[in-house]
């Protein structure tokens, strides 16, 4: 079982949509057994907030299934436990490292590194454009997701 975490600032916007997201391109292609998914945040800004209205309405728009999420601080368990940490934003990763003491890992990684498109992931937050960030996470866990397939040989 592969067990992947997506994370971002605060784990109200763009991870958990990733998490959503990523879900349902499994669950389509029959592979939810095969992985453990979740999100989690780099800071405590947001612990225990729900998922950002506009997150949520963007998911039901596309018609994406989600659970109740509250934000969530990723800690040295949940990432010693994962095999890839995906990230929206560079400052992600060096947050993400300088706060679980982390010098270099394989496992992480920019979730749009694996599109033809590699760059940061817009934060929702200050952009308000939701609908732009739904589209990127959804390119950009198609692409991911489509890299597992092959490296892992899951279909």
């Amino acid at each position: 079982m592969l067990n992947i975490i997506f994370v971002c600032h605060g784990n109200i916007c763009r991870s958990p949509m990733a998490e959503f997201i990523f879900k349902n391109l499994i669950n389509q292609k029959k592979l939810a057994e095969q992985f453990e998914v979740s999100s989690y945040a780099t800071s405590n800004e947001a612990i225990g907030e729900e998922m950002h209205p506009l997150a949520k309405k963007q998911l039901e728009l596309h018609q994406i299934p989600f659970e109740r999420h509250l934000g969530q601080r990723i800690n040295i368990a949940a990432y010693k436990s994962s095999d890839y940490v995906i990230c929206m934003e560079e400052y992600n990763i060096i947050n993400l490292k300088r706060y679980l003491f982390i010098r270099e890992s394989s496992k992480i990684s920019l979730l749009l590194d694996y599109t033809s498109d590699p760059k940061d992931l817009i934060d929702p937050w200050y952009s308000h454009d939701f609908e732009r960030t739904f589209s990127e996470l959804s390119i950009g866990c198609d692409a991911f997701l489509n890299y597992l397939i092959k490296k892992h040989n899951l279909i």
